[in-house]
């Protein structure tokens, strides 16, 4: 039996589309386990498969091999209707001949639910989603955020244990967008329902996730929550899907479980954080994160030469070449009237703060 704690599982799930020459694996023997209660994101580039994955716990499709597992029960056999499982789809699919109310009641009126528990679930539901006033109003008539806050709300309605969203907020703009971020991670804690989110937008991510499993190619590369995944992710991909980073060849030297020591291009042998996998000593690419470093005068663990200062408010790029040739980024945050440090063509140290660099896997 699966932990009473899961809320989703996938064992070995592979899915395949068309069949000879045009077929196209678009989950590769994928496992992965969601928790009860738990804000989970599904990451990657289009044509990863998350979305895929998604419809598979919904039903629309059906796994080549491999299970999917609700609370501990396989759930093959039961047809999308029957699976204790919502979906919020990017274009929200709502009935714009509807008042909100309806909307949000339709699914419980089909499910045969009495007039009077529709109406007080359809007043909880507005009250959830801050829409108390606009229940009366056709959702042809709505904003695109407001349209947004009534397909949670009909999801939502019949109380699922798992509410799929796939890519919901991709219509929104960007202010709208930010401030729905905030919205979603709300519902979810006041809800306790779990939520597996589909995006292939980083910040999306790493704002409301509790934990983030990162994909491509069919495959499940890097599971973690946000800051694990951004501070020590552990391939070249997931490095640089996730935000701007700095790869630099240098050689392993020590390894002690999770940490070891590296030696730079300069010659500085520094700490570094190593992948959970089998290595050893030799060549590795280590990741360093644009902010994750300081600029200084005199000597660092890298030594460069700025090519280009680029101001942006709050902090200031700096683009360098390592003495080796390797392009590196330098990201420092501006003070109140202070002038920048550095101009093109300075020499620079470059220091690294501590348990900030990462060995890849690759």
């Amino acid at each position: 039996m699966s932990n009473p704690a899961v809320a989703v599982e996938a064992q070995g799930v592979t899915k395949i589309f068309g069949s000879g020459e045009e077929q196209v694996r678009a989950l590769d023997n994928v496992s992965v386990t969601i928790r009860e209660n738990e804000f989970f994101t599904l990451l990657g580039p289009s044509g990863c498969g998350k979305t895929t994955l998604l419809r598979l716990i919904a039903g629309f499709e059906h796994p080549t091999d491999g299970h999917i597992l609700l609370h501990g029960e396989h759930i093959a056999h039961l047809p999308p209707f029957q699976r204790p499982v919502n979906t919020v789809f990017q274009n929200y699919a709502l009935f714009p001949h509807m008042t909100v109310a309806d909307n949000i009641g339709f699914g419980l009126e089909m499910q045969g639910m009495p007039k009077q528990d529709v109406a007080r679930v359809v007043d909880e539901m507005l009250t959830l989603v801050r829409m108390e006033n606009l229940g009366r109003r056709r959702t042809s008539q709505l904003s695109g955020g407001q349209q947004q806050r009534v397909a949670l709300a009909r999801a939502l309605a019949p109380k699922p244990k798992v509410l799929l969203l796939d890519e919901p907020l991709s219509a929104l703009d960007l202010k709208l967008r930010k401030e729905m971020q905030i919205e979603l991670k709300r519902l979810q804690n006041e809800t306790g329902i779990t939520f597996v989110f589909v995006t292939h937008d980083q910040e999306e991510a790493l704002t409301m996730s509790d934990r983030v499993a990162v994909m491509n190619a069919g495959n499940i590369l890097q599971i973690g929550a946000p800051r694990t995944i951004y501070d020590h992710p552990s391939e070249r991909f997931v490095a640089h899907f996730i935000g701007e980073t700095n790869f630099v060849e240098a050689e392993l030297i020590e390894i002690d479980g999770r940490n070891g020591r590296v030696q730079l291009p300069s010659g500085a042998e520094v700490p570094a954080s190593l992948p959970d996998v089998d290595l050893s000593p030799g060549k590795v690419t280590v990741v360093i994160r644009p902010e994750h470093v300081d600029l200084v005068p005199d000597a660092g663990v890298l030594q460069g030469t700025i090519d280009n200062v680029v101001y942006f408010g709050t902090d200031t790029h700096y683009h360098l070449h390592l003495d080796d040739g390797t392009p590196f980024v330098a990201r420092l945050q501006n003070q109140r009237d202070s002038a920048a440090a550095f101009t093109e063509g300075d020499k620079a140290g470059i220091t690294v703060k501590d348990n900030a660099i990462q060995v890849l896997v690759d």
